[in-house]
């Protein structure tokens, strides 16, 4: 899955998707078994080859804070605390069983040094990333509850069939009964 995912990306030489592979680890995940927990440093980057994962934080109050999810094709990370060395606010943890392919941050910055379309693939993550992220700040201050919901829908089709329904309203910044009146009304 990984190496389709790269040849889907750009062109890669036999030699260097074996370059990637042997940087590469492979860890399966059970159902609510965490990738990282809040507290410790996160030094990699885990790309999800099947499952599906979610970003989220505690609060004081003990309420969760979801940020994202990644499904299939989709890359997973903490770039704060990769970034600083800081240990993470954040827990990763996998919503059914997933398996991810884990790079650790030093080879992943070296294949970006010495395999130009991996550099190429990750520059245009970075982009990507940016954007959705740019997206889900306009729908968290701009939209409606029945919007923000709508739109969860149109951005992620399906996901709402494989998570629990209280992870999408967290997600949305929602009360699971504000959830719950929106698709009545749907």
């Amino acid at each position: 899955m990984f190496e389709q995912y790269l040849q889907s990306k750009a062109s890669f030489t036999p030699a260097e998707i074996e370059q990637i592979k042997a940087a590469s680890v492979v860890r399966t995940l059970r159902k609510r078994q965490y990738l990282l927990q809040a507290g410790d440093v996160w030094q990699s980057n885990a790309f999800v080859a099947s499952g599906c994962l979610r970003t989220y934080s505690v609060d004081a109050k003990g309420l969760e804070h979801i940020i994202g999810f990644a499904v299939e094709n989709w890359w997973a990370t903490d770039q704060e605390s990769l970034l600083s060395g800081q240990p993470s606010r954040y827990n990763i943890e996998a919503t059914e069983d997933t398996t991810v392919v884990v790079l650790k941050n030093d080879d992943f910055e070296q294949l970006r040094r010495e395999v130009p379309a991996f550099d190429k693939v990750v520059n245009a993550l970075v982009l990507r990333t940016f954007m959705a992220a740019q997206s889900r700040v306009h729908s968290a201050i701009s939209y409606s509850a029945e919007e923000k919901y709508r739109e969860f829908l149109q951005k992620y089709p399906g996901l709402v069939q494989r998570i629990p329904q209280h992870m999408v309203a967290s997600y949305l910044g929602l009360t699971a009964e504000t959830l719950s009146r929106i698709r009545r009304q749907l």
